[in-house]
């Protein structure tokens, strides 16, 4: 496989890193400050107004297929964007996106939700999580009650993304328990907030936080259903499944970024008379971090290319998520150390980094999990040691 680039591939790279250095990276101080006011990091209006100007530069929907006014870039280049992105820790992100499973609502549903969702005008949240389904997403338990041309969901689910800010959820309920949720009994809604659902505010160690969704007696009418009655884990299963090379991606940007800081601290630091990065100690540090990076950026980059390859790409992607997470928590801790207090402190974004990447070794497949997905492709046969198909 070529990872090179060609000229158009790089220009596209080149502006995205651009825009994020002169219209993102000078609100970082700024979201430190408000964050340690626990406001905030950008406002609904800020984030609009700077995707809009992205979008000037050409960035709207890097997966959004073209017929919806999308750019429907290749995996591969999505995950050198999503690279750029993780470079700076402004809660920034292009527009122009839904969830990818979005795409199965019907005509009806997408005038109602998935265009107002690209168009910005929407925001969304996935709910599939439950305070006794995580890792085990087989074990959901929220039911959907068919009453009439209506369907009354129950329960609750948990530690759910943009939950407090949504104004829908994509909901994956329980519909016909003798199925089993792997054997077409789980059934996924489109839940309006003004059907009666209610969030409340789950403080975690990062900035933000998810949300607990709440659903007692919400009435969902059946023209709301996403996609097919009984296909709501398989829909579930293809929404994480994005997570696992956009993740790594994202981690590679932000462990850039923080060995970019241990290379300037280890030169300009002085202990005893001489710059730190004189010490054996430091040195591998500093070593070990960009043999770790580097072999993480190969890991993604073959999970994104196994997605333009057309073929499974699952073990790949399991393999960048469980090695891009562990690579981005160990290079920000030894970031950390180098700079000794400082680092430890709320002036710097290392201490924000610290909280913010522990959080990639559990959400959307632990660690744990993806070890179970690639030890159990390998022992079923599924796969062949090398990643070769078998």
């Amino acid at each position: 496989m070529d990872f090179s680039l060609g000229d158009e591939e790089k220009a596209i790279r080149d502006t995205a890193r651009d825009f994020i250095r002169k219209e993102v990276m000078p609100l970082e101080q700024e979201v430190l400050r408000r964050e340690r006011n626990h406001q905030p990091g950008l406002e609904r209006s800020e984030l609009r107004e700077l995707q809009l100007k992205a979008k000037k530069f050409g960035f709207w929907g890097l997966s959004t297929p073209q017929a919806y006014g999308g750019m429907e870039l290749p995996a591969v280049m999505q995950s050198l964007i999503w690279t750029e992105l993780g470079r700076t820790f402004v809660p920034f992100r292009f527009g122009g996106e839904a969830d990818n499973i979005l795409f199965y609502a019907n005509d009806e549903q997408k005038k109602e939700f998935l265009i107002p969702t690209i168009e910005g005008e929407r925001i969304s949240c996935f709910a599939i999580t439950e305070p006794g389904a995580g890792s085990d997403a087989a074990n959901i338990k929220l039911s959907a009650r068919q009453d009439g041309d209506d369907w009354v969901l129950n329960g609750e689910k948990t530690f759910i993304t943009n939950g407090n800010d949504a104004d829908f959820a994509i909901v994956v309920a329980v519909t016909d328990k003798e199925k089993g949720v792997r054997g077409g009994g789980t059934t996924a809604f489109l839940v309006d907030r003004a059907m009666g659902w209610r969030s409340e505010f789950i403080q975690t160690m990062g900035e933000g936080g998810p949300a607990s969704l709440v659903f007692d007696n919400v009435r969902v009418p059946s023209r709301n259903i996403l996609g097919e009655v009984g296909q709501g884990f398989n829909l579930g299963m293809q929404w994480i499944g994005k997570g696992r090379y956009t993740i790594p991606s994202h981690a590679l940007g932000i462990a850039e970024r923080a060995l970019q800081m241990a290379l300037e601290q280890a030169r300009n630091r002085e202990t005893f008379g001489k710059p730190i990065g004189t010490n054996q100690a430091i040195q591998w540090m500093i070593a070990d971090s960009e043999v770790e990076l580097e072999a993480a950026r190969w890991l993604v980059l073959k999970a994104a290319w196994s997605i333009d390859a057309g073929l499974d790409p699952r073990h790949a992607s399991s393999m960048a998520k469980l090695y891009g997470a562990g690579m981005v928590n160990r290079v920000v801790d030894r970031v950390l150390q180098i700079h000794g207090g400082m680092g430890y402190t709320r002036e710097l974004p290392i201490e924000r980094w610290y909280r913010q990447v522990r959080l990639y070794r559990i959400f959307e497949g632990t660690d744990e999990m993806q070890r179970l997905i690639i030890s159990r492709d390998l022992l079923r046969g599924y796969t062949m040691i090398g990643g070769h198909l078998a």
